[in-house]
């Protein structure tokens, strides 16, 4: 196993606790997965020699169903990846950061788009073409392992956010959510930037909804609130809120 992997311990469907090696992943205080990324090392061998690219906050990467022919790499700044449906309503899928990739399956695969990736921040991105990428896992094959171990680790992600949608309460998936954010977003201070509609939209959830939530957990204890602003006062409570989810 490549030096700069980590181990990763998951649930299983048969709640046993298991470990198995994984590409830079880790779990928040509330047990909630964080977005996995590639070791250092290999994130740097893999985007060796590319230009710095400079991104306004606001710009997007790419568009839903766009034709794929980069794959991107995270120096600084903050992606948001989101779905969009036909009728226009967003779902905020996931939020990339330092030494995240964004765009690898478009890149990987040779489709369309699957996401809009925007710029929440000003970033610094680097970039390989489709072309560039399959000749540097060619060339160097420990990146096309991490690569498939990459996809796999998302697809974990990505059937846990599902299965939350489907089987657990708003109360349940915005405790697990806020309890990811303040562990990858929240300033020195503790607070997550991030409007209720932003959050309904994380969840795929009412803006009404998750204000009703909110303010529930504020008059609890749970949470403090400011225009803008959530921060996390319990840690405890909110697992306590997340696993009482789970248990349902």
């Amino acid at each position: 196993m490549l030096s700069t992997m980590i181990e990763l311990s998951y649930k299983d469907t048969g709640r046993r606790e298991r470990s198995i090696p994984m590409t830079g992943s880790t779990h928040d205080a509330g047990g909630a997965a964080l977005p996995v990324r590639i070791g250092s090392g290999l994130f740097d061998l893999l985007f060796k020699g590319c230009r710095i690219e400079r991104y306004p906050a606001g710009q997007h990467l790419f568009v839903q169903e766009d034709d794929a022919d980069r794959i991107y790499g995270v120096l600084s700044g903050t992606v948001e990846i989101s779905l969009f449906s036909p009728g226009g309503q967003k779902l905020v899928a996931n939020i990339e950061l330092h030494h995240s990739l964004v765009g690898e399956i478009g890149a990987l695969d040779g489709g369309t788009r699957t996401a809009t990736a925007i710029c929440l921040t000003a970033c610094e991105l680097v970039s390989l073409s489709r072309a560039q990428l399959f000749e540097r896992m060619q060339t160097h094959p420990e990146l096309a392992r991490a690569m498939i171990e990459l996809l796999c680790a998302r697809l974990r992600w990505v059937s846990g956010e599902m299965g939350d949608l489907a089987f657990f309460a708003i109360e349940a998936r915005l405790a697990k959510r806020l309890g990811l954010l303040s562990g990858i977003s929240a300033d020195k201070d503790g607070w997550i930037e991030l409007s209720q509609a932003e959050l309904a939209e994380f969840l795929g959830a009412t803006r009404e909804s998750v204000n009703k939530t909110l303010n529930d957990w504020r008059s609890r204890g749970v949470i403090e609130l400011r225009r803008g602003g959530v921060r996390v006062v319990s840690a405890a409570k909110l697992r306590g809120i997340a696993s009482a989810g789970e248990d349902d």
